[in-house]
């Protein structure tokens, strides 16, 4: 059995064929940034990222053949907003990165309704009070899987899955959280006709008749959720980071919905990591707002590096940073600072400090932001993770890989796959079409590519406290900012 997946992120669309032995064995993938049409907007154009989706499912089935299923991964709370007849955008898509609604949410705040501007709940308002101020157009609201699905099935279908649906902010907050809050919905001004029907992350949803040989789409799944899977932490307690532009740690805890309705004491915050035959498995997520871009900077702003490897190699070139710090606070803190007003900061810095010095701090600092991550984890959940599965583009890098083992203190496990989104949706499709049985035969398909462990003669005690003072220096630097809080 071979499964198509369509994994379409926020810098680019991947179609792949995963087979039933969870290996990739042909895959397309082409570039699609969003705009930036002004500072703090982030857009896209919904028609051309659908319209590549499907030119790239196509090409790889033209060589691949028929295939058994249809699993999609995408960007997780971007907004798209469409006219039901002609299947037209009737505005630029707003990206999760968009900050435009970020006053809305601090006015909101003051209703007792607590939203992150990064969530799809005060995009949605804002297109439509810019297309359909009165609500008297027949509109669709989705997010990039909703949209996905409906051009794959040419309109028949209008759905979400409860991984992307639970990052919206506009899920009840009931057990079983599979539907939208009416409450929420009225206070925002949106129509619940606009909305897509909830469905479960894997199970036969409808065929894809835009691709060849309509095959069925049978699994969904947000990118962060996606990648869960795809490293096959499917049972309580396992973790796993992806290291990308961004980061974030994503933990299954179990069948119970974390306490927390938003944002918990560590910092940590509330998702599904997949929902199946009414049943879901919860977890939380702790995020890093700058990893790799830390790494981008040093090529493309500082010119230091000619390339994102050569951090490796140069980096490799002395043993220790002689006291140099770096704190990736480029956008600010996430978890568990949640400090918007911080920044970058380089320290320690002495007449000696060389390019290795600098590029090697700038990798441990994001080490120490994975052990952030993983400690406010463990104290939002009450689990302890025995070790640390990763992908993304950083996991490639050997002194990354080594500085992340020796300051969390855990094994680190590197995925044979760098985007482990792809095997998370084709595991989905897969479940519903019998490709793998259960969740034991996906958790018996990790192969790490690469194992790192803790060095016995690092001293994580005394790295950790100088973070902690290098931490303090980088918090605050713009207080105002520093005060928001989502």
């Amino acid at each position: 059995m071979a499964i198509l997946v369509i994994d379409a992120g926020t810098s680019g669309v991947r179609a792949a064929i995963v087979e039933a032995d969870a290996t990739i064995s042909l895959e397309y993938y082409a570039e699609a940034l969003p705009d930036t049409p002004a500072p703090g907007l982030v857009e896209f154009d919904a028609a051309t990222y659908a319209a590549l989706a499907i030119e790239l499912a196509n090409r790889v089935l033209a060589e691949a053949g028929p295939v058994d299923a249809v699993g999609i991964s995408t960007q997780r709370a971007s907004v798209i907003v469409w006219d039901r007849a002609t299947g037209e955008p009737v505005a630029p898509a707003q990206s999760w990165q968009d900050l435009r609604t970020l006053g809305d949410c601090l006015v909101l705040q003051g209703s007792g309704l607590r939203f992150a501007p990064n969530q799809s709940a005060t995009k949605i308002p804002n297109i439509l009070n810019a297309v359909d101020p009165d609500r008297s157009r027949d509109l669709c609201v989705g997010t990039p899987e909703t949209w996905l699905v409906w051009n794959l099935t040419q309109g028949a279908a209008h759905v979400t899955d409860l991984s992307n649906a639970a990052v919206t902010g506009l899920l009840s907050h009931g057990a079983a959280a599979a539907e939208w809050d009416q409450g929420v919905l009225d206070t925002l001004g949106i129509p619940a006709s606009t909305l897509p029907r909830i469905v479960d992350c894997s199970g036969e949803i409808a065929p894809a008749t835009a691709l060849a040989g309509s095959p069925p789409i049978c699994g969904l799944a947000g990118d962060q959720q996606a990648s869960l899977i795809g490293q096959g932490c499917v049972q309580p307690g396992l973790a796993k980071v992806t290291f990308g532009t961004g980061a974030m740690l994503d933990l299954c805890v179990g069948p119970d919905r974390p306490t927390a309705e938003a944002r918990a004491a560590a910092g940590t915050f509330p998702i599904v990591c997949w929902g199946r035959d009414g049943s879901v498995m919860w977890g939380i997520e702790a995020l890093m707002l700058s990893a790799g871009t830390n790494v981008q900077w040093l090529r493309d702003d500082l010119g230091i590096i000619a390339s994102a490897g050569e951090s490796d190699e140069v980096a490799a070139q002395c043993d220790h940073t002689d006291g140099v710090m770096y704190v990736p606070a480029q956008l600010g803190l996430g978890t568990p600072y949640w400090d918007y007003g911080a920044r970058g900061s380089l320290l320690g810095l002495t007449r000696g400090s060389g390019r290795p010095q600098i590029i090697r701090a700038v990798l441990e600092g994001i080490a120490h932001r994975g052990a952030d991550l993983v400690e406010a984890a463990e104290a939002d959940s009450g689990l302890a993770i025995g070790a640390l599965r990763i992908d993304g583009g950083m996991s490639d890098n050997v002194v990354f890989t080594q500085a992340l083992a020796d300051i969390t203190g855990r094994r680190v496990e590197v995925s044979p796959v760098r985007d482990a989104t792809a095997l998370g949706a084709a595991f989905l499709a897969g479940l519903a079409i019998g490709t793998w049985p259960d969740w034991n035969a996906i958790a018996a398909t990790w192969r790490p590519t690469r194992i790192v462990e803790p060095r016995p003669d690092f001293d994580r005690a005394a790295a950790r406290k100088q973070w902690a003072s290098a931490i303090e220096r980088a918090r605050g630097w713009y207080a105002d900012l520093s005060g928001l809080d989502f």
